[in-house]
């Protein structure tokens, strides 16, 4: 018999084989053998007879006998042995002699080189040892890993207990950990951490489910109760791993196999200790994915949403993070294996065609088909013993990475809560790592089988695909977005939307509005929250025509008083001109001497007094109104003007020059320029210099009486210079804003505060024309004239309860507010005592008795309360009222004693009315 050995596909070879056996005893085969024989006969006879001296007719011929006498003709029994398996060898009869030999010689040559491998690294002292559960023939490539992922996944399947463990981790150990019950240092660093749960605080409580209702235990009886039912959830998670990672296994082998499998796994990896068993492994992990679970759906049970996301995110991110190790270490697992036991099916169940194929050819072309046939079988052959070596060094390169990830960093290992996450991601990775290294065994084994030609084209192969998978797992390591109910539908976009990456937006959390801002100009803008719709009510201020003709009135106004005041100040400067000259005469013609300071002054009076004389006589006014009008001039027209702008001072000309004569008009023209700045020089200096008007004066009382009256009306003149230019500027503002047409305008409506008034437009007036004139007119009718912020006298209110608390603070400190009174006591007493002439007398002095008020009225409030106390004890004695022992109040009278005398009542009022209306009746008949 003839053996093939088979990884997992014993089945599979079974029928290949007995296909093959069944498709060359069928007729239709052989017919199909004789016509393909005739056609290379036909071939070959024509060959031979254009070139007979190449012998292809006899090369033909021999190639035909050799392939029916070696490869068809002899028909061999062939046994299929299944390596990875416990099923007996299948045997398979009358397969052909070729097909046999090809097969059992390439299988024994990959089966021995395996077999030699498998055994060296289970024998080889220390820690580089591979122990028999992990080897490559027996359970495929990293199945150690695979072992502890797997359990690493475990968890509670009968949902009953599944939510009692929860609910207990919950209600219980949490709590122990936070009281210090339960030290947290020593729980995260247990590889057990079931027996720490046991002493749980018997104050608290936690639901147990039973089969058809729920109890309320406390936490040690919850306990006990879950121990209880324990074995039975962990015999079944063993069961289910035994089949998962036994497929090929009968259930009872399986079921042995499993224990020590999980328990090689373990201590190979360094994260078991050798007592420990697969029950207390699968307890350890299914119970560290239970305190994730509760971790996890805590949130869901105090309907926090927060933690909800969170924990679903977390959840999401680590899944992206590992799908793609996990589908890498896939292709080592189950896709390779496939491939290659696929491939080596097909190449067995392609002999009866190569038979055909080998009918045709002749001589060398012959040997080389048959070679190449060969060659096929022979490279996937090569698999196995490759698979052999890429398992061991991947096994022990694993258990270095996971015994790393179990250090607890005191030299410890362990699974435990703060080492499983690690050890779950390095096995995971190593899987994927091992998985993309895998995909170049086929391209070693067929560089191995063309004398090594292309062996470093295959390996740089196999790190091309490593660096990309490294790519794609960092980017979905990087991913971890919630996205939840998404739904898009109709979408449609007509032109593309295109957004800056240099403006920036966001939204206040106190107001609601939104600010943008520009990175490259700096610039910034905001959208205030609103309402928004299609009810409005807007308040609008713009500059009516009516504004601009008050404003002009005003400066009408305002030139008017300012001329009335210049003509004041003219008189009062025209008046200590005329007692100046006054004063002059009399000095002059009195004897004695004189001071320069008079002398300047009297040169000066002297030639105003000449310009004077000069227009009088040529005018026929008299010298005052001259010089009144002189001085009124120098004030209006003088080169010093201080209204603004040219068309004002001309505006201020007209208005000055109307009011003059004729006559005074003449007068003023035949004035020159520098006779008017002599003036107006004369009426400053007199308006700013008292020692100018004492001069000018006769004694002081006098002098007195004109610069007051010259102080009087300068300082009316300057008000009045001042409110024409205030006016006039105004004037000029309102002008400018007419004439632009600005406008400003808020729409109330839009104001989040006013919600209720937007509202109640929109809906409860909208869509009827005579509803919202209904809705304008009570609103104009509930309208009044709003509040201003400024009292009768001008001055203002403040505008914020900040002012007005500043306000406050600011006046309660000042002495008005905060007097003392004690000094101000004193002060009365020292200024009263002058007049008795007694002396003050000290505060012990003025102490008085105290008052007999109070102490009158305790009195009669003490004879109050022992009237009322008395009145009570009275009404309780009548009506026989006592206390019961609960403090209510009872009766010592009988209610029977008081139903019979009611009822006797009742009977002598009843025979009363019997006995009138007796005697009515009588009397009526």
């Amino acid at each position: 018999m003839w053996e093939i050995y088979a990884y997992q596909n014993s089945a599979s070879l079974f029928g290949i084989f007995n296909a093959a056996a069944a498709v060359h005893a069928a007729g239709d085969y052989k017919s199909a053998i004789a016509a393909v024989a005739f056609c290379g006969f036909v071939a070959a006879l024509i060959a031979y007879a254009f070139a007979p001296e190449k012998l292809q007719g006899w090369k033909w011929l021999g190639s035909v006998m050799l392939v029916f006498s070696l490869l068809i003709v002899p028909k061999v029994t062939v046994g299929i042995v299944d390596k990875t398996g416990s099923s007996p060898v299948q045997v398979v009869d009358n397969v052909p002699f070729g097909a046999a030999l090809l097969g059992s010689l390439t299988s024994t040559i990959g089966h021995t080189l395996t077999g030699l491998f498998e055994t060296t690294f289970q024998t080889i002292p220390g820690t580089g040892a591979l122990p028999a559960e992990l080897a490559y023939e027996r359970n495929g490539l990293m199945f150690g890993s695979r072992l502890i992922r797997e359990t690493s996944n475990v968890v509670f399947q009968d949902p009953n207990f599944r939510m009692d463990l929860v609910n207990f981790i919950h209600n219980c150990t949490t709590y122990d950990l936070l009281d210090g019950t339960l030290a947290p240092n020593d729980f995260s660093t247990s590889d057990d951490v079931w027996p720490l749960m046991a002493r749980p605080n018997p104050a608290r409580f936690t639901p147990l489910t039973a089969t058809s209702s729920s109890t309320i235990e406390t936490c040690p009886t919850a306990y006990q109760n879950l121990n209880g039912r324990l074995p039975a959830q962990l015999s079944k998670i063993q069961g289910q791993l035994a089949f998962q990672l036994n497929p090929t296994l009968p259930g009872a082998a399986a079921a042995a196999a499993i224990a020590g499998q999980i328990q090689q796994a373990y201590l190979k990896n360094s994260i078991a200790t050798a007592s420990a068993t697969a029950a207390d492994l699968i307890r350890q992990n299914a119970m560290l994915n239970a305190i994730a679970d509760t971790g996890k759906l805590v949130g869901q049970k105090i309907n926090d949403p927060a933690s909800v996301v969170l924990a679903m995110g977390r959840a999401q991110g680590v899944a992206q993070q590992n799908a793609a190790w996990i589908n890498a270490g896939k292709v080592a697992e189950q896709a390779l294996p496939v491939f290659r036991n696929v491939i080596e099916a097909v190449t067995y169940a392609l002999f009866p065609l190569l038979v055909l194929l080998l009918l045709l050819t002749s001589g060398r072309e012959t040997l080389l088909a048959f070679k190449g046939y060969a060659n096929v079988l022979i490279w996937i052959q090569l698999w196995p013993p490759l698979y052999a070596v890429l398992n061991y060094m991947a096994s022990i390169y694993a258990a270095y990475d996971i015994a790393a990830a179990a250090d607890l960093g005191t030299g410890l290992k362990g699974l435990t809560l703060q080492t499983a996450s690690s050890i779950y991601s390095r096995t995971i990775s190593g899987e994927a790592i091992v998985g993309y290294l895998s995909i170049s065994i086929p391209f070693l084994a067929w560089a191995a089988l063309k004398r090594m030609e292309s062996f470093g084209s295959a390996i740089v192969g196999g790190i091309t695909g490593l660096q990309s998978m490294v790519g794609s797992s960092t980017g979905s390591a990087a991913l971890g977005n919630n996205s939840l109910g998404n739904v898009s539908m109709d979408q449609l976009q007509l032109a593309p939307n295109r957004t800056s990456s240099f403006m920036s937006s966001w939204q206040s959390d106190t107001t609601g509005d939104t600010f943008s801002a520009s990175a490259a100009t700096g610039r910034s803008a905001v959208s205030l929250l609103r309402n928004q719709g299609f009810a409005s009510r807007v308040v609008s201020v713009r500059v009516s025509e009516q504004d601009v003709l008050q404003a002009s009135q005003q400066v009408d106004a305002a030139r008017n008083e300012a001329v009335v005041a210049s003509a004041e100040r003219s008189a009062a400067l025209t008046e200590v001109f005329s007692r100046g000259l006054g004063t002059l005469r009399s000095v002059r013609n009195s004897s004695g001497s004189n001071s320069s300071s008079f002398e300047q002054v009297g040169e000066t009076l002297n030639k105003l007094d000449q310009v004077v004389q000069t227009v009088s006589e040529s005018t026929g006014l008299s010298q005052a109104q001259v010089a009144r009008l002189a001085f009124g001039a120098a004030a209006h027209l003088g080169l010093d003007f201080k209204y603004v702008g040219g068309s004002v001072q001309a505006s201020g000309e007209k208005s000055y020059l109307s009011s003059l004569s004729a006559q005074e008009q003449k007068a003023l023209a035949s004035l020159t320029g520098d006779q008017l700045t002599a003036f107006k020089q004369f009426g400053d200096r007199v308006s700013k210099d008292n020692s100018y008007v004492r001069a000018l004066s006769e004694d002081s009382r006098e002098a007195r009486e004109m610069s007051s009256r010259l102080g009087t009306a300068q300082t009316r003149s300057e008000r009045a210079e001042a409110a024409l230019s205030n006016r006039i500027s105004v004037a000029n503002q309102v002008s400018t804003a007419f004439m632009k047409g600005e406008v400003i305008a808020i729409d109330m409506a839009q104001d989040p505060h006013n919600m209720a008034m937007f509202l109640r437009y929109a809906q409860t007036y909208g869509g009827d024309s005579a509803a919202a004139h209904t809705l304008m007119s009570a609103e104009l009718a509930r309208q009044s004239q709003s509040p201003n912020r400024v009292l009768s006298g001008g001055s203002g209110l403040p505008a914020s309860f900040e002012d007005v608390r500043a306000l406050h603070q600011r006046q309660s400190m000042g002495p008005e507010f905060s007097p003392d009174l004690s000094g101000v006591r004193r002060d009365h007493e020292r200024s009263t005592s002058a007049f008795d002439g007694k002396p003050t007398r000290s505060e012990a002095q003025q102490a008085q008795a105290p008052s007999r008020v109070r102490q009158e009225i305790g009195q009669v409030s003490a004879q109050i309360r022992e009237q009322t106390a008395e009145r009570d004890r009275g009404f309780d004695s009548k009506a026989e009222i006592v206390k019961t022992d609960d403090g209510t109040l009872a009766s010592k009278k009988s209610l029977f004693w008081r139903s019979s005398k009611q009822v006797y009542k009742d009977g002598s009022s009843t025979v009363e009315e019997l006995k009138g209306s007796v005697k009515d009746l009588l009397k009526r008949k």
